[in-house]
């Protein structure tokens, strides 16, 4: 199936939207959640799946699903159709600070690999799926497991990344380490693997980890600042323990640290 061609337009600096225009019977399909506005004569409908199947039975569309929930999303997603007769446009935001990146499909060679959480919406027609990794080192150690989703198509999709984004062009044979978390997706040509960090020290006290990616060029990689696993590892760490009392509270250090933060609690 042809994706619809769907106009799109990038807001914000660091908790980014994107604004989608469609035209009459345009639909775009967006992770739930992740709606922020419409215009009147936007319809709105919860789907099986990502839409891409439009023939064959229940199986079908239930098979569809199923794929999903072993990237750890709903078995629905949903759709929204511009039923006026004039352009209307929708908008998703970002789940946390970072960057949405546009990703032409049909640029990519019809399919783009990604982190299980990346995807936030896409023309209709584009089929959200899971990439298997045949690899049991990468699939074991690499930080996404076996599964990642894989976007296929000839259309506009568009995912997220955390805190800054770094879009690198590998030439053939070009390689790229990157810690495993930092991975936002990359073009079908990049060959992905994982690669021990070595050395006893890096190993009990480099704080980074054991293993890191290795992308392989050619291709396109997009890799972001902030995972979103760190930033909820940071945010627990900083989080007051139970009992409504933080770490140092009570204590003259705990006290000091917070005159220097800045916080005249006492």
């Amino acid at each position: 199936m042809k994706a619809h061609e769907i106009d799109y337009e990038i807001f914000g600096e660091e908790m980014q939207y994107v604004e989608i225009e469609l035209d009459p019977q345009e639909v775009v399909v967006a992770e739930p959640g992740s709606f922020m506005m419409m215009n009147q004569g936007i319809q709105m409908q919860t789907i099986f799946g990502d839409g891409s199947k439009q023939s064959g039975g229940i199986f079908d569309k239930l098979l569809s699903a199923g794929k999903r929930v072993l990237t750890g999303e709903s078995l629905f997603m949903t759709a929204y159709q511009n039923i006026d007769r004039t352009k209307r446009k929708v908008s998703f935001a970002s789940p946390y600070p970072g960057k949405i990146i546009a990703l032409d499909l049909k640029e990519l060679g019809g399919k783009f690999i990604c982190e299980k959480n990346a995807f936030l919406c896409a023309a209709k027609g584009v089929a959200v799926g899971i990439e298997f990794s045949r690899k049991l080192g990468r699939g074991l150690f690499g930080g996404e497991g076996f599964i990642m989703q894989k976007l296929e198509g000839d259309g506009m999709a568009f995912v997220h990344a955390g805190g800054t984004l770094a879009r690198k062009e590998l030439q053939a044979g070009e390689v790229l380490k990157v810690d495993t978390g930092c991975i936002v997706g990359f073009s079908q040509t990049v060959d992905y693997d994982i690669e021990f960090v070595g050395g006893i020290k890096n190993t009990f006290f480099g704080g980074e980890g054991l293993f890191f990616a290795t992308l392989r060029g050619p291709g396109i990689v997009y890799i972001q600042s902030l995972p979103f696993s760190r930033l909820a590892d940071r945010v627990l760490q900083a989080a007051p323990q139970a009992g409504g009392k933080d770490r140092g509270e009570g204590s003259l250090l705990g006290g000091l640290g917070r005159m220097l933060d800045g916080d005249n609690r006492f």
